[in-house]
């Protein structure tokens, strides 16, 4: 009888010590920082990136409109299990507020984005639907960029902390050509105890 009781006590007392749920402003968290890559690192990165492709004009399209921009492959090189597309999303919309690109979901380096693309096309002699309504053949857009990319990490000892660096390393490519047309690397770089872990 006094084991359980003794276990019901303990278990009381460490529910009493954890912390109370609360919601962060991501615009104002000030919070604390941890040495792996958080959405603080993916926010500043993308923002980063897009603001030095806006100011090379590697998007702006001579022929006016534009240009139709598909996401290839971003390579994650880092020891934490990343979803690159909470990057890539972040890119894509500050690009399509910019006016200046639209990204197309009909392609992918894995697949369409949205398979919706292709399916909506197999209605077509369809007696089921309203002919007029389904889409036609040769509407859908090619892509005229690519952006592709890698995030690698580094880590270093410095003194008695550790260093770990994050290189975010994007490119945009001329599917014309294949050429580069803006290529920039986003760093981000944290010090921190040699007990903290970055993945």
């Amino acid at each position: 009888m006094r084991l359980p009781l003794i276990l019901l006590a303990s278990l009381a007392l460490l529910a009493g010590c954890a912390t109370t749920p609360r919601y962060v402003d991501p615009a104002n968290d000030d919070g604390p920082v941890s040495m792996a890559l958080d959405y603080r690192d993916f926010e500043n990165a993308a923002r980063r990136s897009v603001d030095s492709m806006l100011e090379s004009g590697a998007v702006d399209n001579p022929n006016g409109g534009r240009y139709v921009l598909v996401v290839s492959r971003i390579v994650n090189d880092t020891m934490q299990r990343l979803d690159t597309d909470q990057l890539v999303k972040k890119i894509r919309v500050d690009l399509l507020r910019s006016g200046r690109v639209v990204t197309t979901t009909a392609v992918g380096i894995d697949g369409a984005e949205d398979e919706m693309n292709m399916l909506s096309r197999t209605l077509r002699d369809s007696d089921e639907f309203d002919q007029r309504g389904v889409q036609k053949k040769g509407t859908l857009q090619a892509p005229d960029l690519s952006l592709s990319g890698k995030i690698l990490q580094r880590n270093r000892k410095v003194g008695r902390e550790q260093q770990v660096e994050y290189y975010v390393q994007l490119s945009l490519t001329d599917l014309a050509t294949g050429l580069a047309l803006w290529e920039d690397e986003t760093q981000v770089i944290k010090r921190g105890s040699n007990a903290s872990v970055s993945w």
